[in-house]
């Protein structure tokens, strides 16, 4: 099954954001990372002023609807309203997974090319040709005992 949830991106006030939505639609956290939990690359370094920001977080609304987001750890420019939010979808499929990317990138712009990545999922970012942000996943199931 694919779904489609909102992705929000904050310039460090990631986690209030979040402690606010909690306090409004109630639940816990499935998931919170930082950008200290990245793996070191030279590439994409992160200043030690952003390591303990919000890399990923995860606030289950619904059985069907997450509220997702995370801090820009100073990249990607200012946020401004319409540039702080992206469509995310999960497919049940690789496959899948890189139609939809290829079809929305196409005439757009690709951030994050769709590969393997350190959290385990198959994932890829771009913007499509009328400047809206997608980032398309995949999670292997993991295998039922």
């Amino acid at each position: 099954m694919t779904t489609i949830n909102t992705y929000l991106t904050f310039e460090g006030n990631c986690e209030k954001a979040f402690n606010f939505y909690r306090s409004v639609f109630g639940g816990e956290f499935a998931h919170v990372g930082r950008f200290s939990d990245m793996p070191d690359d030279p590439n994409y370094p992160v200043a030690d002023e952003y390591k303990n920001q919000i890399m990923h977080i995860s606030l289950p609304i619904s059985k069907e609807c997450v509220l997702m987001g995370s801090d820009t750890a100073g990249q990607g420019g200012p946020i401004t309203v319409g540039n702080n939010f992206s469509i995310s979808i999960s497919t049940d499929s690789k496959g899948k997974a890189d139609t939809f990317f290829e079809k929305l990138s196409s005439d757009g712009k690709v951030t994050m090319p769709m590969a393997d990545t350190f959290w385990g999922d198959y994932f890829g970012m771009c913007t499509d040709r009328f400047g809206i942000n997608w980032m398309i996943g995949f999670a292997e199931a993991a295998p039922q005992a």
